[in-house]
């Protein structure tokens, strides 16, 4: 190469900041075109929830101490952040790559770590914003006062990155849309339902609480409901540290999935 040639050449630093946001600006652009799907339909679907849940149970209906409304409107605003974080990053992945244009993200002289970051930061976006849509509908019918701002912020953040980790090496791992919906149906419904979205794991037999303080959703689930009411069935230091143990980890298993082009690379 001459010297001319050499000059032009482009060198990035330690980050290829502006390849990063650019991945992050595609994956936020791709589901703000349908806001209406994105965003929207779940702040329906849980305001759906909260009336149904609360009819058949009554408005007198307590949990610890709280209004039944209560204890269950931050589960189901969790419930959703969770669901389409990993919708968001699993879902864009696999249609790239039915569709062939996953070489889209794969050409581009972005590492495995920015990949990762760029669309694991695209699916907390919409995790983030589907969660303050549905408090702000929630707000009216369901008592939803700030207690712990550090404690919603913290399991908010830490649910949306945790499912868009699992998204992204779910959508690796598909093939299809049938790969797709075994991941969902048989590990992240189940995992969603045992968490403690809509009952109190104490009160659960001694088995099934022990099995219930084994799943890392009942930690996001507790963490951020306790910002709203102010009570928690974990300590807040032990759902931190299963959630960061549990984010590295995903995060380490989704950079070695970009760094080896698994399924990806045909």
């Amino acid at each position: 190469m001459n010297a001319a040639a050499s000059r032009n050449v482009r060198r990035y630093g330690a980050i290829n900041g502006l390849g990063l946001w650019t991945l992050y600006l595609k994956e936020v652009r791709r589901f703000l075109k349908v806001f209406t799907q994105t965003i929207v339909a779940p702040m329906v679907t849980t305001l759906l929830f909260l009336a149904i849940f609360t009819l058949a149970l009554g408005k007198t209906a307590e949990i610890g101490g709280v209004p039944y409304a209560q204890f269950l409107a931050p589960g189901l605003v969790m419930a959703a952040v969770m669901q389409q974080s990993f919708a968001n990053t699993s879902s864009s992945i696999l249609i790239g790559k039915i569709q062939g244009n996953v070489v889209d993200i794969l050409m581009p002289p972005l590492s495995a770590a920015e990949l990762t970051i760029g669309i694991a930061l695209g699916g907390m976006t919409r995790g983030i914003l589907v969660a303050a849509a549905t408090i702000a509908a929630l707000s009216p019918f369901v008592r939803m006062h700030v207690v712990d701002l550090g404690a919603i912020l913290f399991f908010g953040g830490a649910g949306a990155l945790l499912m868009s980790l699992i998204g992204i090496a779910a959508g690796i791992w598909s093939e299809k849309f049938d790969h797709l919906a075994a991941v969902t149906n048989f590990v992240v419904t189940p995992l969603a339902f045992l968490s403690g979205t809509f009952y109190s794991v104490d009160a659960l037999p001694p088995f099934w609480h022990d099995v219930a303080h084994a799943n890392p959703f009942f930690y996001l689930i507790d963490g951020f409901r306790s910002g709203f009411t102010g009570t928690a069935e974990a300590l807040h230091l032990d759902g931190a540290l299963v959630m960061l143990a549990v984010n590295a980890a995903l995060g380490l298993l989704c950079y070695a999935m970009f760094a080896r082009g698994y399924k990806l690379k045909f």
